[in-house]
């Protein structure tokens, strides 16, 4: 069979599920909008978190897309055949529509007939039941009445249940979707999710229920599918390969970084380990950069930094000794046949690009120097005989960048060895921490959204109204984010407001506040919105249908901008009437780059 790449792959998804009456829907930015509980979306649910809560989407009760994402809570995989930490999501949700059943039916067809898998194959997971919910025998009847054997599916616990940190939320169990990778053997009769040669490459989550606190569940008003089928995983799957680096996503990075170490892929376990964490890598901070990050020691920043870094540090071990994270980044960029038409942020941002990744592994290289001064400063306080200690060395790798590897020859030379059972433990409990530190700042989504926030959600419409009511319509939103504490706001304008201008500002956002305001949506085309004056983020993708929320006037009277106090294409959530924010003070205004201001603000 002919050899496809990503967009041919999502081509048909999209083919096979507006077959199935699904609206597709834009992929969200890669930096989340208003939801300060994560650093980047990283799942295709997160963009669609009002929806899946009880907001009407305005393309109805059935949709699908593919969504960039990015995940670092397992970044220490990366390296291996299938993990990854930029990668593309293939989703398609029923909010409140179809359950179980018609789900499972249209996972198995995609799988089986649109994407032509083998079924023998294939192999699926549900879920066990514990004290808090039942053994899914629904999910596994689904399963068999399509045909599959009973030894084809393995019924689990922890993995088959899936829920958010915190107290509140849907929830439920999730079936998932295994292949056995390896083309020359044929897959065992009974499944064994152990076996690592059963990949998972779909996960079917089945909100049934409604947590309601620590322990407690009850039957959800809103039953929602989410799905979720992994790009890379599947693309390797149907082109016949077991490793995901092999496919024409990553080959083309792979063969740069041949060109420049002149060393090969698969012949050496540890180069090839190296050469995945360089392309993995470099792909990831790519797509960050051409988000608008740069890097830096601050939340996206930092990551984007880390990730460029760990790729220059594994590069250098492997042999390569000039500089050459640009040249692997122009193979992510020149991968036309992969990202053309779905991302044109990366030929627009491309010098951008190349500059930011540039720049950062000269600096490194000086970091790299300070790194070997630190180790000297070590040595030169020990004892004939004594070991540099664990936490000592692991505070070299972390501040530095430098790899074990590197401090170990480093310390050898002086005639001094390394604890590295010790280095271990301390990066063990570095890694716990971090993980830790992830599950709540990576989560994202259904339990990103408080009252609080919600309330400075709205704010920010009633600013940016106000906003371009002073200072001239030229204002359009760049950035916007809220926490429980405060809102900040970016907007585009060439100079700095005066304290008048500010004053004005303030007044007019909370003389819409008093007058209590009801806060309402209304579904319209796009076309429609935008003729009617409603406010969009410049350069974002909407469907051809979208929710305008008006503030001020009731959605079924709505004629033009005029009769509004705000009239805004969002996804919402807001707050019933402008009467429950409270009273709106702007405690800073500042410069956010060239062209552009950033205001914080905070409800009293």
């Amino acid at each position: 069979m002919k050899k496809i790449n990503a967009r041919e792959l999502c081509q048909k998804y999209r083919q096979f599920f507006e077959s199935q009456d699904h609206k597709w829907i834009p992929s969200s930015p890669l930096i989340p909008e208003d939801d300060p509980s994560a650093l980047f979306t990283s799942a295709g649910m997160h963009p669609l978190a009002p929806y899946l809560l009880g907001e009407v989407h305005p393309l109805g009760k059935r949709l699908a897309n593919v969504q960039e994402c990015l995940r670092t809570g397992d970044i220490e995989e990366v390296g291996d055949t299938y993990h990854h930490t930029w990668f593309e999501m293939l989703g398609h949700w029923s909010l409140g529509d179809y359950f179980k059943e018609e789900a499972i039916r249209m996972s198995y067809l995609l799988l089986t007939e649109k994407l032509k898998l083998d079924k023998n194959r294939l192999a699926f997971t549900v879920f066990s039941g514990n004290k808090n919910a039942d053994r899914d025998n629904e999910a596994a009847s689904g399963w068999l009445k399509l045909g599959v054997a009973e030894e084809r599916i393995a019924f689990l616990e922890k993995d088959n249940w899936w829920e958010l940190p915190g107290n509140s939320g849907p929830c439920g169990p999730c079936t998932e979707m295994f292949y056995w990778w390896p083309k020359d053997q044929k897959p065992p009769q009974k499944f064994n999710p152990a076996d690592s040669c059963w990949l998972e490459i779909g996960n079917d989550v089945l909100m049934q229920y409604q947590k309601t606190g620590p322990g407690s569940y009850q039957a959800a008003k809103q039953k929602n599918i989410d799905n979720g089928t992994g790009v890379e995983r599947t693309l390797a799957a149907i082109n016949g390969f077991d490793d995901n680096y092999k496919t024409s996503i990553f080959w083309p990075i792979i063969e740069r970084i041949q060109e420049l170490s002149g060393k090969k892929y698969g012949v050496d376990k540890q180069i090839t380990r190296a050469i995945r964490i360089v392309a993995d890598h470099i792909r990831s901070a790519v797509f960050v950069i051409a988000d608008g990050v740069v890097p830096s020691n601050k939340e996206q920043g930092y990551v984007v930094r880390c990730l460029l870094r760990r790729a220059i540090r594994q590069g250098n071990l492997f042999g390569i000794k000039q500089e050459f994270i640009q040249e692997a980044a122009l193979a992510v960029l020149n991968n036309q046949q992969n990202y053309a038409g779905e991302y044109p942020e990366l030929g627009v941002n491309k010098e951008k690009i190349l500059s930011a990744v540039s720049e950062e592994e000269i600096k490194f290289e000086r970091t790299i120097n300070r790194g070997l001064r630190e180790i000297e400063k070590i040595i030169e306080k020990m004892k004939p005989g004594q070991v540099v200690s664990g936490e000592q060395a692991f505070f070299v790798y972390e501040s530095f960048g430098f790899p074990l590897e590197m401090i170990v020859d480093e310390v050898k030379e002086k005639g001094f060895s390394v604890d590295q059972k010790g280095f271990k433990t301390a990066q063990e409990e570095h890694r716990r921490k971090s993980q830790t530190a992830a599950k709540g700042r990576f989560k994202g989504g259904l339990s990103g959204y408080s009252t609080k926030m919600i309330c400075y959600h709205t704010a920010t419409h009633l600013l940016q109204a106000a906003l371009k009511e002073i200072l001239g319509n030229h204002v359009s939103q760049v950035g916007s984010n809220v926490t429980e504490k405060r809102l900040r706001f970016d907007f585009t304008h060439p100079r700095e407001l005066t304290k008048e201008e500010i004053s004005q500002v303030e007044c007019l956002v909370n003389d819409k506040i008093k007058k209590n305001l009801p806060v309402n949506a209304v579904v319209m085309s796009l076309n429609e919105a935008l003729a009617k004056g409603s406010v969009t983020v410049p350069g974002k993708s909407y469907p051809e249908d979208v929710k305008v929320y008006c503030v001020g006037s009731l959605p079924e009277k709505v004629r033009s901008s005029a009769e509004t106090a705000s009239l805004e294409v969002c996804g919402g959530p807001h707050a019933k009437s402008t009467g429950e924010l409270g009273r709106f003070e702007i405690i800073k205004e500042q410069s956010s780059g060239s062209g552009k201001r950033r205001i914080y603000g905070i409800l009293k």
